[in-house]
């Protein structure tokens, strides 16, 4: 056995990615731990861990239940009380789990002997598909979540930067005259939702090509928890994507890929940091290496 190609990639050691606008700061290992914070945005995906830089965050985003995502989610929620942090978080979460994340939440706090009546209920936001939803506490943030194909309910979602835009019809108006149109309720702008980043989470290959929208976003998140060969079948079973899954896409994609980043994570524990870089640098396609930043 190759000891060095099985040593465990990073020890929960926080990783820091600069995204020329913002930044990603988190960690994120297969079945170990995930969480993103992005600080400038006020938001952070996921809370497999909460270390003490998440607590300020204003806005969570829930990609699924398993454990090693949001286990987490209530001690955000705790510290931040401790901190005497006067408004609550906004936690964002797919619609399906919403019933049983009340339950869990009720459970853990009996567990922990919090008394009945003083159980409370974080600000959990259920979401809808298809839909954007402007963050509590950012109004020029929305999300739009979507479906990803993964061995539990799973969401994946694209944050857009939103502004209203004054129709091209209106341009040459004075202000006066702008002025008045409002006063008449006369629609005068339209909505502008621009993407800013894009998270596929924890989803099997074929997600990455059901929804096309994720490859105009300027930033996208994929897992990439496999990369050895012989491997992609394991990956399938347990709801994963496998390396070579993802250059077969790269390389389908080719033309339509208009993001500047793509950030590769979640990879298996049973990694190296150097199996992985030196595995990576070896397989993927000349066109797309100066686009892929890994979080490792």
């Amino acid at each position: 056995m190759n000891i060095e190609r099985k040593k465990p990639h990073n020890a929960l050691k926080q990783t820091h990615l600069d995204l020329k606008s913002f930044s990603l700061s988190g960690f994120s290992i297969s079945g170990l731990a995930t969480y993103h914070l992005l600080p400038e945005l006020n938001f952070a995906v996921d809370m497999g861990e909460c270390p003490i830089s998440a607590i300020p965050i204003d806005h969570v985003f829930l990609t699924h239940a398993h454990g090693d995502h949001s286990r987490c989610l209530m001690r955000h929620h705790s510290l931040r009380k401790m901190m005497n942090i006067p408004k609550d978080a906004a936690y964002y979460l797919s619609e399906s789990i919403y019933k049983q994340a009340v339950q869990w939440i009720r459970s853990e706090a009996l567990f922990e002997g919090v008394p009945e009546d003083r159980i409370q209920t974080p600000n959990l936001i259920p979401l809808k598909t298809g839909q954007k939803t402007h963050l509590q506490y950012r109004k020029n943030l929305a999300l739009e979540a979507f479906e990803v194909n993964h061995s539990v309910p799973a969401l994946g979602f694209t944050l857009f930067d939103y502004k209203k835009k004054l129709k091209e019809e209106y341009l040459s108006y004075s202000p006066q005259e702008i002025i008045q149109l409002r006063k008449n309720n006369t629609l005068i702008t339209n909505d502008i939702y621009t993407p800013i980043i894009t998270f596929m989470g924890d989803c099997r290959s074929d997600s990455l090509t059901s929804n096309d929208s994720i490859w105009n976003s300027p930033v996208l998140v994929m897992e990439c928890t496999f990369i050895d060969e012989n491997e992609e079948t394991m990956a399938t079973k347990k709801g994963h994507t496998h390396l070579n899954q993802i250059i077969q896409i790269f390389n389908e994609k080719k033309e339509e890929i208009r993001c500047e980043t793509i950030v590769l994570n979640h990879f298996s524990m049973k990694y190296s940091t150097k199996h992985i870089i030196n595995t990576l640098k070896q397989k993927l396609p000349d066109f797309i290496k100066n686009k892929v930043m890994l979080m490792i």
